[in-house]
């Protein structure tokens, strides 16, 4: 709970920011003195019992009913079920009346088993059960639960530990269970040492750790990432929860599958969910480590969707591209600037007068942008456009003629519900229905065959309003009328407060305002098919949307869709790529993009990415150095700016554009690593981008950490985050670290500790962590050239290892293919192994599905050790049939000693003279399997 003064303080800003934000639209925002009090005496459990499945089913009673927030729901029912080994589900609902949830068929799941016998209305058989406190135990978790009042816990079996505990002492400042309509409370006891992760999307100016008694706030809201600790455009319920006890973690996560509303109130020792309708669907994840968790998590909501091996290249965008001849300059200028160029995008340029599925037939017209498509797709570059939902009400316009023929938008009182976008007056498509799934599927050929565009990107799809209530298109005026930012409501709106969806009784603290749930977005008392409210489904907009279009996309030529979607859901990393929305180019925007880009990852969403540079207004000159440097390793790279803005593409300063050669270079040699990554990604959730705390568990001081990250488990980025350093402090768990633009030098330690690099101006410091071993190629301008090079295995050992070994992995495929899998003909996968022990080295590989990477011609060509003596002779290379190669003489070796970054107090290691060994002229096919053994020592 917050003290006094901080709680005034908070009150005096929101009454502040809401009469700046929109004096007119609704009343200064005020804090319920309620929320902070208890509410009600909580449910009892009347009845109990297996259900069909295996699970438990029983009924909740409530004890004493009140008003607060409206009526409590009188009987509930309780459903447990243990899904899997590492999976508990507890879910409570209405006994009698179906609720709200999160549609089955958008997101599958088991449908929970009803109670078979009578329901227990009197108080006087209530009392007829006699249940004494009791567990219900799976693999690893129990469920465990008290009777009267009802509350329930769980705990792991390995350890002890319980992870979630719903008991709401008489010292405690939250309730216990409250149910009513559109109120419904529960908390969690924590321990103070937990860290928590999640509960998204929001700018976290603290670091991704949650942090006490900051606002997190759940609803798909379009205010811009600026906004610190508010609702921004995606909701994910999902927290991670990491322990350390005497040294050994253990980590598990917690899902409450509910697209309404929600404020989340963390003190540091308990949690609390106040959520304004649906039902309480609580999902456990056992873990015990992240990796663990996040692939138990995606098993649920969907893993992550296959990328094409091009959405790894770099992107360039901007929202003032006027004309095609521009776009074409931009193209041409990153080749002048050698600087990667994969894909080229338009904002909504290029529509006529901004409505989708359009072309403006002045500025790019359809035969000049086709020959450019040709040009460009020639050279194995990508195009890809912006879509609103939002289609302009225009009786000449085709996309909403059909619209209307087919009834597939959103309604108000029988008609669709009238709003305001980029193209002025507009409707909006109700993705709930599958006539509307159909008619976006048929948009989006009709559109296809008129520009073959190569992905689509998503946007506004909060979704976002520039008006707010009941709306009319204004007589005797022009709305919008051209003049102006294009954002501002010209149509005649009155609000709507007359009923309790517009207006419910609890007030979550939308925009971080506390903002009408209806306000700057569709209607909150407007309907879907089948009579569900936008209240409701609100925030699974985006998510529906994301679905239909991917199914389009699909449908269309039988290729790996790529979509990029605003705003996102509990499971639309199964469909889109996310990038974080406006962000400026400030050096605080720098930093907090890597908090919500490791977030996403926790959020099943790995493709993730911010504006690089920021979207507005101009960076200086150094801050676009800084932002490239660390964009280039975000999985999804791309510049993209404002209207408003200057022009910044990398090559429009000579020093970004040499900070963009060298750390997009680098980018362009680890896609093998990279895609592999997507790969892991899409069959088991992994973040591409992750926490040091991924890898390093048992360090506490990677707990906090936000301002480095890792690639996979090994590849660690270190970037400059302040104005005019040169230098960068960064943590070094445990072992040795490789730097990858000089792989002599190393830093070593016995103990996480902190180490001051050298960063000039163009160096982004990028480390690989010993026993690990990356596949790499050498780089190119298109990511298509790039990866038609010859490829090179880097493998790093302890330094001065004797014993040691080292591992590493590579799928290739044909990326075009829909399905990133193996089995089909189109796909390889490589494990690369390597051993040092008795004096001896061995690396070799194993490969399944050889025959995809033998067609292509793929092959090994260098292999680089690092943190080893030097070879003293028996170099031995065999292939596939395990006979040696007799003519080794082609190949070339060579030596450098490796340098040590700093003298490390903490390790006796630093004295040991170990050397970076190349060997190259291989040629070892990718396809297959080979060996290289060659003895090491010390030259005498």
């Amino acid at each position: 709970m917050r003290s006094e003064s901080s709680f005034v303080k908070t009150l005096r800003r929101c009454l502040l920011i809401s009469t700046v934000v929109s004096e007119s639209t609704f009343s200064a925002a005020t804090i319920d003195l309620a929320s902070t009090t208890k509410i009600g005496n909580g449910y009892r459990l009347i009845s109990v019992e297996e259900s069909p499945d295996g699970g438990l089913v029983g009924h909740l009673q409530i004890k004493q009913k009140n008003n607060v927030y409206g009526a409590d729901i009188p009987l509930l029912q309780l459903y447990v079920k243990h899904e899997t080994d590492s999976r508990l589900r507890v879910h409570i609902t209405d006994a009698e009346k179906q609720r709200w949830e999160v549609p089955y068929n958008l997101l599958p799941r088991e449908k929970p088993s009803a109670l078979k016998q009578t329901i227990f209305r009197s108080r006087k058989d209530a009392y007829t059960y006699t249940l004494t406190p009791s567990e219900y135990a799976g693999s690893e978790l129990i469920f465990l639960y008290t009777t009267d009042p009802f509350t329930f816990s769980v705990k792991r079996k390995s350890n002890g530990q319980t992870l979630f505990d719903s008991r709401s002492d008489e010292s405690d400042p939250y309730s216990d269970l409250v149910f009513k309509d559109q109120y419904l409370e529960i908390s969690t006891k924590l321990p103070k040492d937990a860290s928590l992760y999640g509960l998204g999307e929001n700018t976290q100016p603290h670091g991704m750790k949650l942090y006490p008694n900051d606002p997190y706030t759940l609803y798909t809201t379009d205010i811009s990432a600026i906004n610190l600790n508010a609702d921004l455009y995606g909701s994910h319920p999902v927290y991670m929860d990491l322990r350390n006890v005497d040294g050994e973690s253990s980590t598990h996560a917690v899902l409450l599958l509910n697209s309404n509303g929600m404020d989340v109130f963390y003190t540091g020792n308990s949690l609390t969910y106040k959520v304004i309708g649906g039902v309480f669907d609580f999902y456990f994840f056992s873990g015990p480590t992240p990796l663990d968790v996040v692939d138990q998590y995606t098993q649920l909501i969907g893993r992550p969707a296959p990328m094409p091996y091009w959405a790894l290249g770099f992107h360039q965008c901007r929202w003032g591209y006027h004309n095609l001849s521009v776009v074409e300059d931009v193209v041409e200028n990153y080749k002048k600037a050698k600087i990667p160029l994969d894909v080229i995008w338009n904002d909504d340029d290029h529509m006529d007068g901004h409505k989708d599925f359009t072309l403006n037939p002045t500025n790019y017209s359809r035969p000049k942008l086709l020959e450019f498509l040709e040009k460009i797709h020639g050279q194995g570059m990508k195009y890809i456009v912006i879509i609103d939902p939002g289609i302009g009400v225009n009786k000449s316009y085709g996309v909403y003629q059909r619209g209307i023929a087919n009834d597939v938008f959103i309604k108000y009182e029988g008609k669709p519900y009238l709003a305001q976008v980029w193209p002025g007056a507009v409707n909006f498509p109700d993705f709930l229905n599958p006539k509307t799934v159909d008619w976006w599927g048929d948009e989006i050929r009709r559109f296809h065959e008129l520009v073959p565009v190569d992905g689509l990107w998503i946007d506004m799809n909060e979704a976002s309003n520039f008006c707010t209530g009941l709306c009319t298109i204004p007589e005797g005026r022009i709305c919008p009328n051209g003049t102006g930012p294009g954002w501002e409501c010209c149509l005649d709106c009155k609000n709507i407060t007359k009923t309790r969806w517009d207006d419910p009784p609890y007030k979550i603290n939308a925009s971080g305002i506390q903002a009408p749930v209806g306000y700057k977005t569709i209607a909150t008392s407007a309907s879907h098919y089948n009579g569900v409210l936008e209240y409701d489904a609100h925030s699974i907009y985006g998510f529906s949307q994301a679905i239909a279009t991917r199914k389009a996309l699909q449908g269309l030529e039988g290729k790996r869709p790529f979509i990029l979607s605003r705003s996102t859901f509990v499971g639309s990393g199964h469909y889109a790529a996310h990038w974080t929305g406006d962000n400026k180019g400030t050096w605080d925007d720098l930093k907090y993009t890597i908090s919500t880009m490791l977030n996403f990852g926790i959020f099943g969403v790995p493709m993730v990415g911010s504006d690089i540079c920021g979207f507005y207004p101009a960076p200086t000159e150094e801050l676009c150095n800084r932002w490239i440097e660390l964009g280039a390793f975000y999985p999804f790279s791309r510049d993209h700016a404002s209207y408003y803005s200057p022009r910044q593409e990398l090559y429009q300063w000579e020093t970004v554009a040499e900070s963009a050669r060298n750390a997009l270079g680098m980018r362009y040699k680890l896609l093998p690593y990279l895609y592999t990554l997507t790969y892991q990604a899409h069959t088991s959730g992994a973040p591409i981008a992750r926490p040091l705390f991924f890898t390093f568990t048992n360090e506490t001081k990677c707990y906090g950490l936000s301002t480095q990250f890792l690639l996979g488990s090994s590849l660690m980025v270190s970037p400059v985050l302040e104005e005019t350093k040169t230098n960068v402090e960064a943590l070094f768990p445990p072992g040795s670290w490789y730097n990858m633009f000089d792989m002599t030098q190393v830093i070593v330690s016995k103990e996480a500790h902190y180490t001051t690099l050298d960063a000039p101006l163009h160096v982004i410091n990028v480390h690989l962590y010993q026993n690990t071993i990356i596949p790499m190629q050498q780089g190119g301008l298109i990511s298509k050239e790039a990866r038609m090079t010859p490829f090179s295995l880097v493998i790093a050992f302890p330094m001065g290892a004797t014993e040691g070994e080292a591992k590493g992995n590579l799928f290739v495929d044909d990326d075009e293919l829909p399905e990133m899998t193996l089995g089909n003909g189109y796909s390889t996968y490589v494990d690369f192994y390597a051993t040092v022990s008795k004096g001896m080295v061995k690396v070799w590989s194993d490969v399944r599905e050889s025959k995809f990477a033998l067609d292509k011609g793929w092959t090994i060509e260098k292999v680089t050790l690092l943190g080893l003596d030097e070879i003293q002779g028996g170099f031995e290379v065999k292939v596939e049939d395990g006979n040696p190669i007799a003519n080794t003489s082609k190949l070339e070796f060579s030596t450098a000693e490796h340098k040590y970054t700093q003298k490390l107090k903490d390790s006796d290691q630093d004295m040991i003279k170990s050397v970076m060994t190349e060997v190259k002229g291989l040629e070892l096919p990718v396809g297959k399997k080979f060996s290289i053994s060659w003895k090491i020592g010390i030259k005498a």
